[in-house]
This record gives structure tokens, C-alpha cells and sequence, in this order.
């Protein structure tokens, strides 16, 4: 067995046992002197295992590049894209695109990272799907340069609220999702509103449902900082429609619970005790003696 047949080889055997990296990406990056027919012989065998490979041309980006996305699918059916599907560190899905096929099987795209959406640091899975999920392969990427993403605690993990419930700064607000999970959710005195972190990985529903003790007369509603008009006002339930990706929800009526409703309650009561008594005092003393 001469020189030339042993390396090509040894590079199907070691990419072959990295199945979750793709084929191509991981034999450039294991052996960048594998060229010509020696790769193209190399792919073609691990193709016979993976029906889907993908790669990039980097394995980190910062927030503002472009990932050039390949791949090659062994047994091409003619009118079917290959669907790319890009997720986040947070699970929610950044990007979405369907590509036609050279004849060859191969395929090529580029990806912007200069969105919103990609703010977070991490890991982003870019997933290659042909078909039918047995026919997929997906590649890893990491992002710096942004924000440092840092996970909420579970809201239903807090003793005060129930598994239906969401707390905002301690009061219980009863809600379902769909299409995603709430994260936290916080009262906003100054626009007399309560915000709602969500992690969405597809489209879905929020309704929420607050007492009129925490606020009242809804009658706005803003997703990721946008007026949003595909929501509906029932009294004080609201049920938002929002998209994959969306992280913020923002419900705005005419009177939101102060800041410091308890503490604000006791130091009332200790005011009015006060003047109570030093009027009383006051009296006292202007009274003539007899």
C-alpha cells in the first residue's frame, strides 16, 4: 500500500469517528494538505456514511461578519432545497433559509451575524437538514465580541407563585406560552408597564392575565420595543402573538402598583401616626391653663 493510498485512509477513519462534526470541515482542518482528487475520493466514501455534510470557513466570528456556509448532499432528489436552521446559545432560532442544490450536490450560502438576534456570546448550531431529519448534519460556531448571555432562574421555581404564575418584583401574575418560555418579568414604575423576557424559539402565544391591583386599563402593548398590533386587550387578559427570536414583551396600561407598595403603606401609616400626634401635641400646648 503506497504513501498516497495509507493517507486517504487514515483521513475517512478519523472523520468517520467525528461524526458530529461535517465531513469536509473536519478533513481541512485535520489535514489542509489533503487536495484535488484525494480529497474529492475522501468526501465521496464519507458520504457514503453521512448523507449531509456541512462546514464553514471559520470556526469564530465576531457580530459583525459573514459565515460562508457549505456542504454536499450524496443523493440529490430533484426540487429540494436543503433547509438551514441556526439556533442560539439561548436554544431560539436566529436564522432560517432554504438553498437549491448545484448538480453536484453541493451547496453554498452566506450568513450575517449583524442582527439582534446574534447579540448573545457562544456556541450557534448551524443545522443542515435534506428532507427528512435523518438526512442532517449541523456545525458549531462561536460568537464573541457581544453580550455575555447569562440564564434567568426559573420564575416557577419561586415559592410564591405557582408553576402558572410569573413574579414581577413578588407579585404573582397568571400566564401561559407557547412557542417559547418566559424568563423573568420585572414592573416598570416610570411607564407603568410590565416587561416580560422570553425565550422564543418558534412563533407562539403569550397571554397573561395581572389583577388590577398590579395594573390597570391595559391598552398598549410592544414587542422588542415595537408598537405591536397583533395582540388582543380582553378587559385586563392580554394574549400576544409574537415571532421565533422575540425576547421582550412590554404591556402598558394607565396605572401600574408603585415601586415600594408595602414599604410605601407602612411609612403612610407611620406619617399619619406622626401628624396625628404632634397635632395633638400642638393642641395641648396652646391651651390656656386654668
Amino acid at each position: 500500500m503506497n504513501n498516497r493510498t495509507s493517507f486517504v485512509l487514515l483521513a475517512v477513519l478519523t472523520a468517520v469517528g467525528t461524526l458530529t462534526m461535517s465531513s469536509a470541515y473536519a478533513l481541512e482542518k485535520a489535514y489542509p494538505g489533503i487536495e484535488g482528487d484525494v480529497r474529492e475520493a475522501a468526501n465521496q466514501m464519507l458520504l457514503d456514511e453521512i448523507p449531509v455534510s456541512v462546514w464553514t470557513d471559520q470556526t469564530s466570528y465576531d457580530h459583525n461578519s459573514m459565515i460562508k456556509v457549505e456542504g454536499q448532499v450524496a443523493n440529490v432528489s430533484i426540487g429540494i432545497p436543503v433547509t438551514l436552521t441556526v439556533t442560539s446559545p439561548l436554544n431560539s432560532v436566529v436564522a432560517v433559509d432554504q438553498i437549491q442544490l448545484n448538480d453536484d450536490g453541493s451547496f453554498e450560502t452566506m450568513i450575517s451575524t449583524a442582527s439582534s438576534l446574534w447579540k448573545y456570546d457562544g456556541t450557534y448550531t448551524i443545522k443542515a437538514n435534506y428532507g427528512s431529519t435523518e438526512k442532517s448534519n449541523k456545525v458549531l460556531v462561536e460568537l464573541t465580541g457581544g453580550v455575555d448571555y447569562k440564564p434567568m432562574p426559573d420564575p416557577s421555581d419561586k415559592e410564591d407563585c405557582s408553576s402558572a404564575e410569573i413574579s414581577a418584583d413578588g407579585y404573582c401574575i397568571p400566564y401561559t406560552i407557547s412557542g417559547g418560555t418566559v424568563t423573568s418579568a420585572s414592573i416598570n414604575v416610570d411607564n407603568k408597564s410590565i416587561v416580560i423576557m422570553i425565550n422564543a424559539s418558534d412563533d407562539g402565544t403569550l397571554t397573561v392575565n395581572p389583577s388590577e391591583s398590579v395594573i390597570k386599563d391595559i391598552f398598549w402593548v410592544q414587542v422588542d420595543d415595537q408598537e405591536w398590533d397583533d395582540a388582543k386587550i380582553e378587559d385586563n387578559k392580554v394574549t400576544v402573538m409574537f415571532p421565533a427570536g422575540t425576547e421582550k414583551i412590554e404591556i402598558t396600561g394607565t396605572w401600574v402598583i408603585p415601586e415600594f407598595g408595602a414599604i410605601a403603606a407602612v411609612i403612610l401609616a407611620v406619617a399619619i401616626i406622626s401628624i396625628i400626634a404632634v397635632s395633638a401635641r400642638s393642641r395641648l400646648s396652646i391651651m390656656p391653663r386654668y
